[in-house]
């Protein structure tokens, strides 16, 4: 489980394309610290497993449902990325519950700058629309965010200066894509209250 409070802005050194996959090498000091062969790390909000570690680089692979499911594919050697390690048991809960599985994939829409912060719309498809709520949570390339307005197809979040300058949303622009994940807790709300109501219809 992740928290969406990224720890560094990492880097992607090289991408090799498989039948079926990709290999991704990345450079991050702060979660190669210690890390080893099998242990998690969300890219971009995407929970990738370490297959290989040397220095400050790790390696991952990413399947292509995954590549085709999030932005990952559109990542190329010198792409900056934000990287976070899974959260260890009894340490704070900066963020929210972050699963590292990507729902879908939302596009910037517009930036509007302020003095101290930035509103930032993405666009949100359809069927994501009825988890995101005002003052919800949700995560946006691996960023816990408060949702500040929804709509049908899109919602805002705002972004403080530390949020714009230690992770790559400061430098999204209209039309990059970026990775989406909803609060699980409200889809398993959803889940609940659905079966809830199955289980109380009349039988005859």
């Amino acid at each position: 489980m992740f928290t969406g409070i990224v720890e560094e802005l990492g880097e992607v050194t090289a991408v090799e394309t498989l039948a079926d996959a990709s290999r991704f090498r990345l450079r991050g000091p702060v979660v190669t610290d210690g890390a080893k062969h099998g242990d998690s790390i969300a890219v971009n909000g995407v929970c990738l497993t370490v297959v290989d570690h040397e220095g400050d680089e790790f390696t991952a692979d990413v399947m292509a449902e995954t590549l085709n499911r999030s932005s990952l594919g559109a990542l190329v050697p010198g792409s900056k990325v934000n990287l976070e390690r899974p959260t260890a048991v009894g340490a704070r809960l900066g963020g929210h519950i972050v699963q590292g599985h990507v729902d879908s994939v939302g596009t910037v829409v517009s930036r509007e700058a302020s003095e101290n912060w930035e509103i930032v719309k993405v666009s949100l498809p359809a069927d994501l629309a009825r988890y995101v709520v005002e003052k919800g949570s949700i995560t946006v390339d691996g960023v816990s965010l408060t949702v500040v307005d929804a709509g049908p197809d899109y919602f805002t979040v705002s972004l403080i200066p530390t949020t714009l300058a230690l992770t790559t949303l400061g430098v999204k622009q209209p039309g990059d894509p970026v990775n989406l994940e909803v609060d699980v807790i409200a889809k398993y709300v959803e889940r609940l209250l659905g079966t809830r109501s199955q289980s109380e219809e009349p039988t005859r």
